[in-house]
């Protein structure tokens, strides 16, 4: 499945990813330039900030010659990579992370909507709440995998059952891809991205925040705050 998937090459391409709003940014990332300033700065931090692991997250999950220190929101670039879902997502069992991004604002919010609405039904006695959701504007490059060229009936592309996807994912991170480009399943028609890594990500801005209004264990409404 995985090896007989064509490579396509990205270059620039602009994209939009939504995080819950309350995830702060991960300073540290911010506040150097190069491998050796975080190495420096992490380690005089590790003896003042009992919270740094947190922050940081596992450095395990990802290599840090991976990291691109020069661009303009690495925290966010790196963020997936080392505050890896232990549930895992499509292509990612939870052994590692994957950076998503959608085509188009849109359907960011499909996406991530999708996933919050199964969250919010498993929550008793939950009567009202509204999440505020924070857009990145993300450009990147890279060869990744097309499964474009396998159609929505493909089992990768199953609405709930991801264990084809997760192991085309796991497959395609063993062969050192970059990535993997493929249909939204919640938007059909839209194109969607998951890096492997984030050393192609040009840059991470925020763009704005979205809100969903939960009611009675569900999403009744979702609007865009200006």
């Amino acid at each position: 499945m995985g090896a007989s998937l064509p490579t396509k090459t990205l270059e620039r391409v602009k994209g939009y990813r939504l995080i819950n709003s309350k995830l702060p940014t991960i300073h540290l990332f911010e506040d150097v330039s190069s491998l050796d300033d975080f190495e420096a700065l992490y380690a005089l931090q590790e003896l003042t900030n009992p919270r740094l692991n947190n922050e940081v997250g596992n450095l395990d999950y990802v290599s840090l010659d991976e990291v691109p220190w020069d661009i303009q929101g690495t925290s966010y670039a790196v963020a997936p990579f080392t505050h890896v879902a232990p549930d895992g997502s499509r292509f990612s069992n939870g052994d590692y992370g994957v950076f998503y991004i959608a085509d188009k604002k849109e359907t960011a919010l499909a996406e991530v909507s999708y996933h919050w609405g199964r969250y919010v039904a498993g929550v008793e006695d939950l009567k009202f709440d509204r999440i505020v959701l924070r857009t990145l504007a993300v450009q990147f490059s890279g060869e990744l995998a097309d499964a474009t060229v396998l159609d929505l009936s493909d089992p990768i592309y199953d609405k709930d059952d991801y264990a084809d996807a997760q192991t085309l994912g796991a497959k395609l991170r063993k062969n050192d891809s970059e990535g993997i480009q493929y249909w939204s399943v919640r938007n059909p028609g839209a194109l969607c991205w998951g890096l492997f890594t984030p050393r192609h990500v040009e840059s991470v801005v925020q763009a704005g925040h979205y809100e969903l209004i939960i009611s009675n264990r569900q999403i009744v409404d979702t609007a865009e705050l200006v």
